[in-house]
């Protein structure tokens, strides 16, 4: 169904076609929380300006509170519910960053995570992890994300410790 207030957008999210009947306004994040039922998306500022709404559209970050569904219709979406992968035992493999973030204690009330944890995994998912991360790539990884509770430093240990992970995996 299609009108001038509605539109249905078919979206792949984390893996799995969907497709759902959004006001023209609604927002990705209202969409992904309140139509498709992934609550792990957070909404934070709703200005773009946090990053817990954080998700991946073809593979890149962006704040799903300022983006509209209908402009994801038929493109690829991750959130954070999707970072994790099917193992062949039926159970499931954290992604190397959420690993990271519990084995270093990156984060505490976890309202902001996943939106550090999507952000991340772009980011090293896109460089060559056989080079050691410099300061600067840590703070750039992590610097449009607010957190109110860590101060950083486990996250930005845990960027590092992903990195490292992922290099021991290729």
């Amino acid at each position: 169904m299609s009108t001038d207030t509605e539109r249905t957008v078919s979206i792949t999210v984390n893996g799995v076609p969907r497709e759902a009947t959004v006001p023209v306004r609604r927002l990705l994040s209202d969409a992904l929380r309140h139509d498709l039922g992934l609550t792990g998306t957070h909404v934070g500022c709703e200005h773009g300006v946090c990053g817990a709404c954080t998700v991946l559209v073809d593979g890149d970050p962006v704040r799903s509170c300022l983006m509209l569904a209908v402009q994801v219709d038929g493109r690829e979406v991750t959130t954070v519910e999707g970072l994790a992968r099917d193992d062949d035992r039926g159970g499931q493999v954290l992604h190397p960053v959420q690993e990271a973030f519990r084995e270093c204690h990156a984060l505490q009330c976890g309202f902001c995570t996943p939106g550090f944890l999507t952000t991340i995994a772009a980011g090293l998912e896109k460089r060559d992890n056989s080079i050691e991360l410099t300061e600067e790539e840590v703070d750039e990884m992590v610097g449009g994300n607010l957190c109110r509770c860590t101060g950083y430093a486990n996250i930005k240990k845990a960027v590092r410790h992903a990195n490292a992970a992922m290099r021991d995996a290729q």
